[in-house]
């Protein structure tokens, strides 16, 4: 099965569709590789004016397949994280120039909300629950989530849901602006791609030109991606991360609070 469903639709937009719903979309390394070359050839595309992120009825991304990650990365990998498929989609994702448009529907957690702070339209089902628990598994945020979700909800809001990872409900994340419209899931990628085309259609360099006004300083978004990844290896190899992460995959509670 394909857990990646890369699609081109008329109207040039590019359709990337998660498709892992045993796991609810939780991202192995082969799909984040598949999703930055998919961004990637976007970006050399003049046919690809827009890109959609969509995932399974009721569920968008689980976030990261944490079992998959740490055997990729291995127990005592000094890069665990900056080597990752992971941070190469992350960096991928941060510096791509077409435009992008997410449909998220039920749960988005870690880089399935993180990627959203990225998009330029985001719309939810009323199911959609996003989720950054970073710290409670002994690691910090990614993406730029650090730097971008203060500029958007201001840093109390961001401190609340990056640091006590406290979900956000759809109707919630449109009042703090990280959601255009709630919509019904069976509208949703309708609604995503409509709107994808629509952008796919305008002037190519105008809208480029637009867009790096609107998302602002480009050089701190991507510093912070990498100011987060250095973070992020330290943390992973610390005795509370290794113990969080650990409790994770057999499910069970750490024998200690941190």
């Amino acid at each position: 099965m394909q857990t990646i469903i890369i699609s081109d639709l008329e109207g040039g937009v590019r359709l990337i569709t998660l498709n892992r719903p045993d796991k609810k979309n939780a991202l192995t390394g082969a799909m984040y590789d598949s999703m930055r070359e998919a961004l990637a050839a976007a970006d050399a595309s003049e046919a690809i004016g827009a890109v959609v992120f969509a995932g399974q009825p009721g569920m968008f991304s689980a976030g990261n397949d944490l079992a998959d990650f740490m055997g990729n990365a291995g127990d005592n990998a000094e890069d665990g994280f900056s080597a990752s498929p992971a941070l190469a989609f992350i960096r991928q994702l941060a510096s791509t120039r077409t435009p992008m448009v997410a449909a998220v529907d039920g749960i988005a957690v870690g880089i399935g909300a993180t990627l959203c702070l990225h998009c330029d339209l985001v719309y939810a089902s009323p199911a959609a629950r996003l989720r950054m628990p970073f710290v409670e598994l002994g690691l910090v945020p990614e993406a730029a989530s650090s730097y971008l979700l203060p500029l958007r909800v201001g840093r109390l809001r961001a401190t609340e849901l990056l640091l006590l990872s406290r979900p956000l409900e759809a109707d919630e994340a449109q009042a703090l602006g990280l959601v255009n419209a709630v919509l019904p899931a069976d509208m949703l990628v309708e609604q995503a791609i409509a709107q994808a085309t629509k952008l796919a259609a305008l002037p190519r360099g105008a809208l480029a030109a637009s867009r790096a006004l609107i998302r602002g300083d480009q050089a701190q978004i991507e510093a912070a991606v990498e100011a987060e990844a250095r973070a992020f290896d330290a943390q992973l190899r610390s005795p509370e991360s290794q113990e969080r992460l650990a409790a994770f995959l057999s499910r069970s509670k750490p024998a200690t609070s941190t």
